[in-house]
């Protein structure tokens, strides 16, 4: 089992540059990952991810946080434009101990009133990942996941607390359009997201919706 201390020397021997990195640790304790996130608390730097022993960090890309600050801002902004009530969360930290799972999201959100579990969970995926995402975040009972790769979104809709029609994707269904954000359009979502110009795709993305 990895130690609390051994963990920390690993952190320390951790210098990411552009482009992202991330390294992952095997047989680390819930005890150890709580200590972590608790030393990691005022630095937001880094995004840990921990399923059954396996503990995840990343620490993200300068085109990893424009993305997300993108993808981020546009969500919001429709929230707001269509008036539908939410808590927007950033990348609060979820967890569930007897589940053996943590995961801190790039950006989450409530839909309607707000609640210890997000309903929705945003991941930017740069570099491959080293613990299953959904699978995480089926144990942490988020109902809809997007993840950002290669320029486009994928979206998935938990359907199966255990796993059985959906096993291949740990119990959710990959979907076209978002069941909790009504009337979304999510190519054209993507389209402004791609847009270099963070004032021009607000703009844009506005004139559209």
């Amino acid at each position: 089992m990895v130690s609390f201390k051994e963990l920390i020397e690993e952190l320390e021997d951790f210098h990411a540059d552009d482009p992202e990195e991330r390294f992952s640790v095997s047989l680390v304790s819930w005890d150890s990952y709580e200590k972590l996130l608790a030393k990691l608390e005022d630095n937001s730097h880094y995004r840990l991810t921990y399923l059954d022993g396996i503990l995840e960090i990343v620490s993200p890309s300068r085109k990893h946080e424009i993305t997300k600050s993108r993808i981020g801002s546009l969500v919001k902004f429709y929230l707001f434009k269509k008036q539908i009530r939410h808590t927007p969360m950033g990348s609060t930290t979820v967890r569930n101990s007897f589940k053996k799972a943590g995961a801190e999201a790039d950006e989450c959100f409530c839909i309607g009133e707000e609640k210890e579990i997000p309903d929705l969970a945003i991941e930017i995926i740069m570099t491959p990942c080293s613990i299953n995402k959904l699978e995480t975040y089926r144990r942490l009972g988020v109902k809809e996941v997007w993840f950002w790769k290669n320029n486009e979104l994928k979206l998935f809709h938990l359907r199966e607390e255990i796993p059985k029609k959906f096993a291949q994707t740990y119990g959710y269904e990959e979907i076209r359009t978002s069941e909790i954000i009504q009337g979304l359009n999510i190519n054209f979502l993507t389209e402004c997201i791609l847009i270099p110009d963070h004032l021009q795709a607000l703009n844009e993305f506005e004139q559209g919706i």
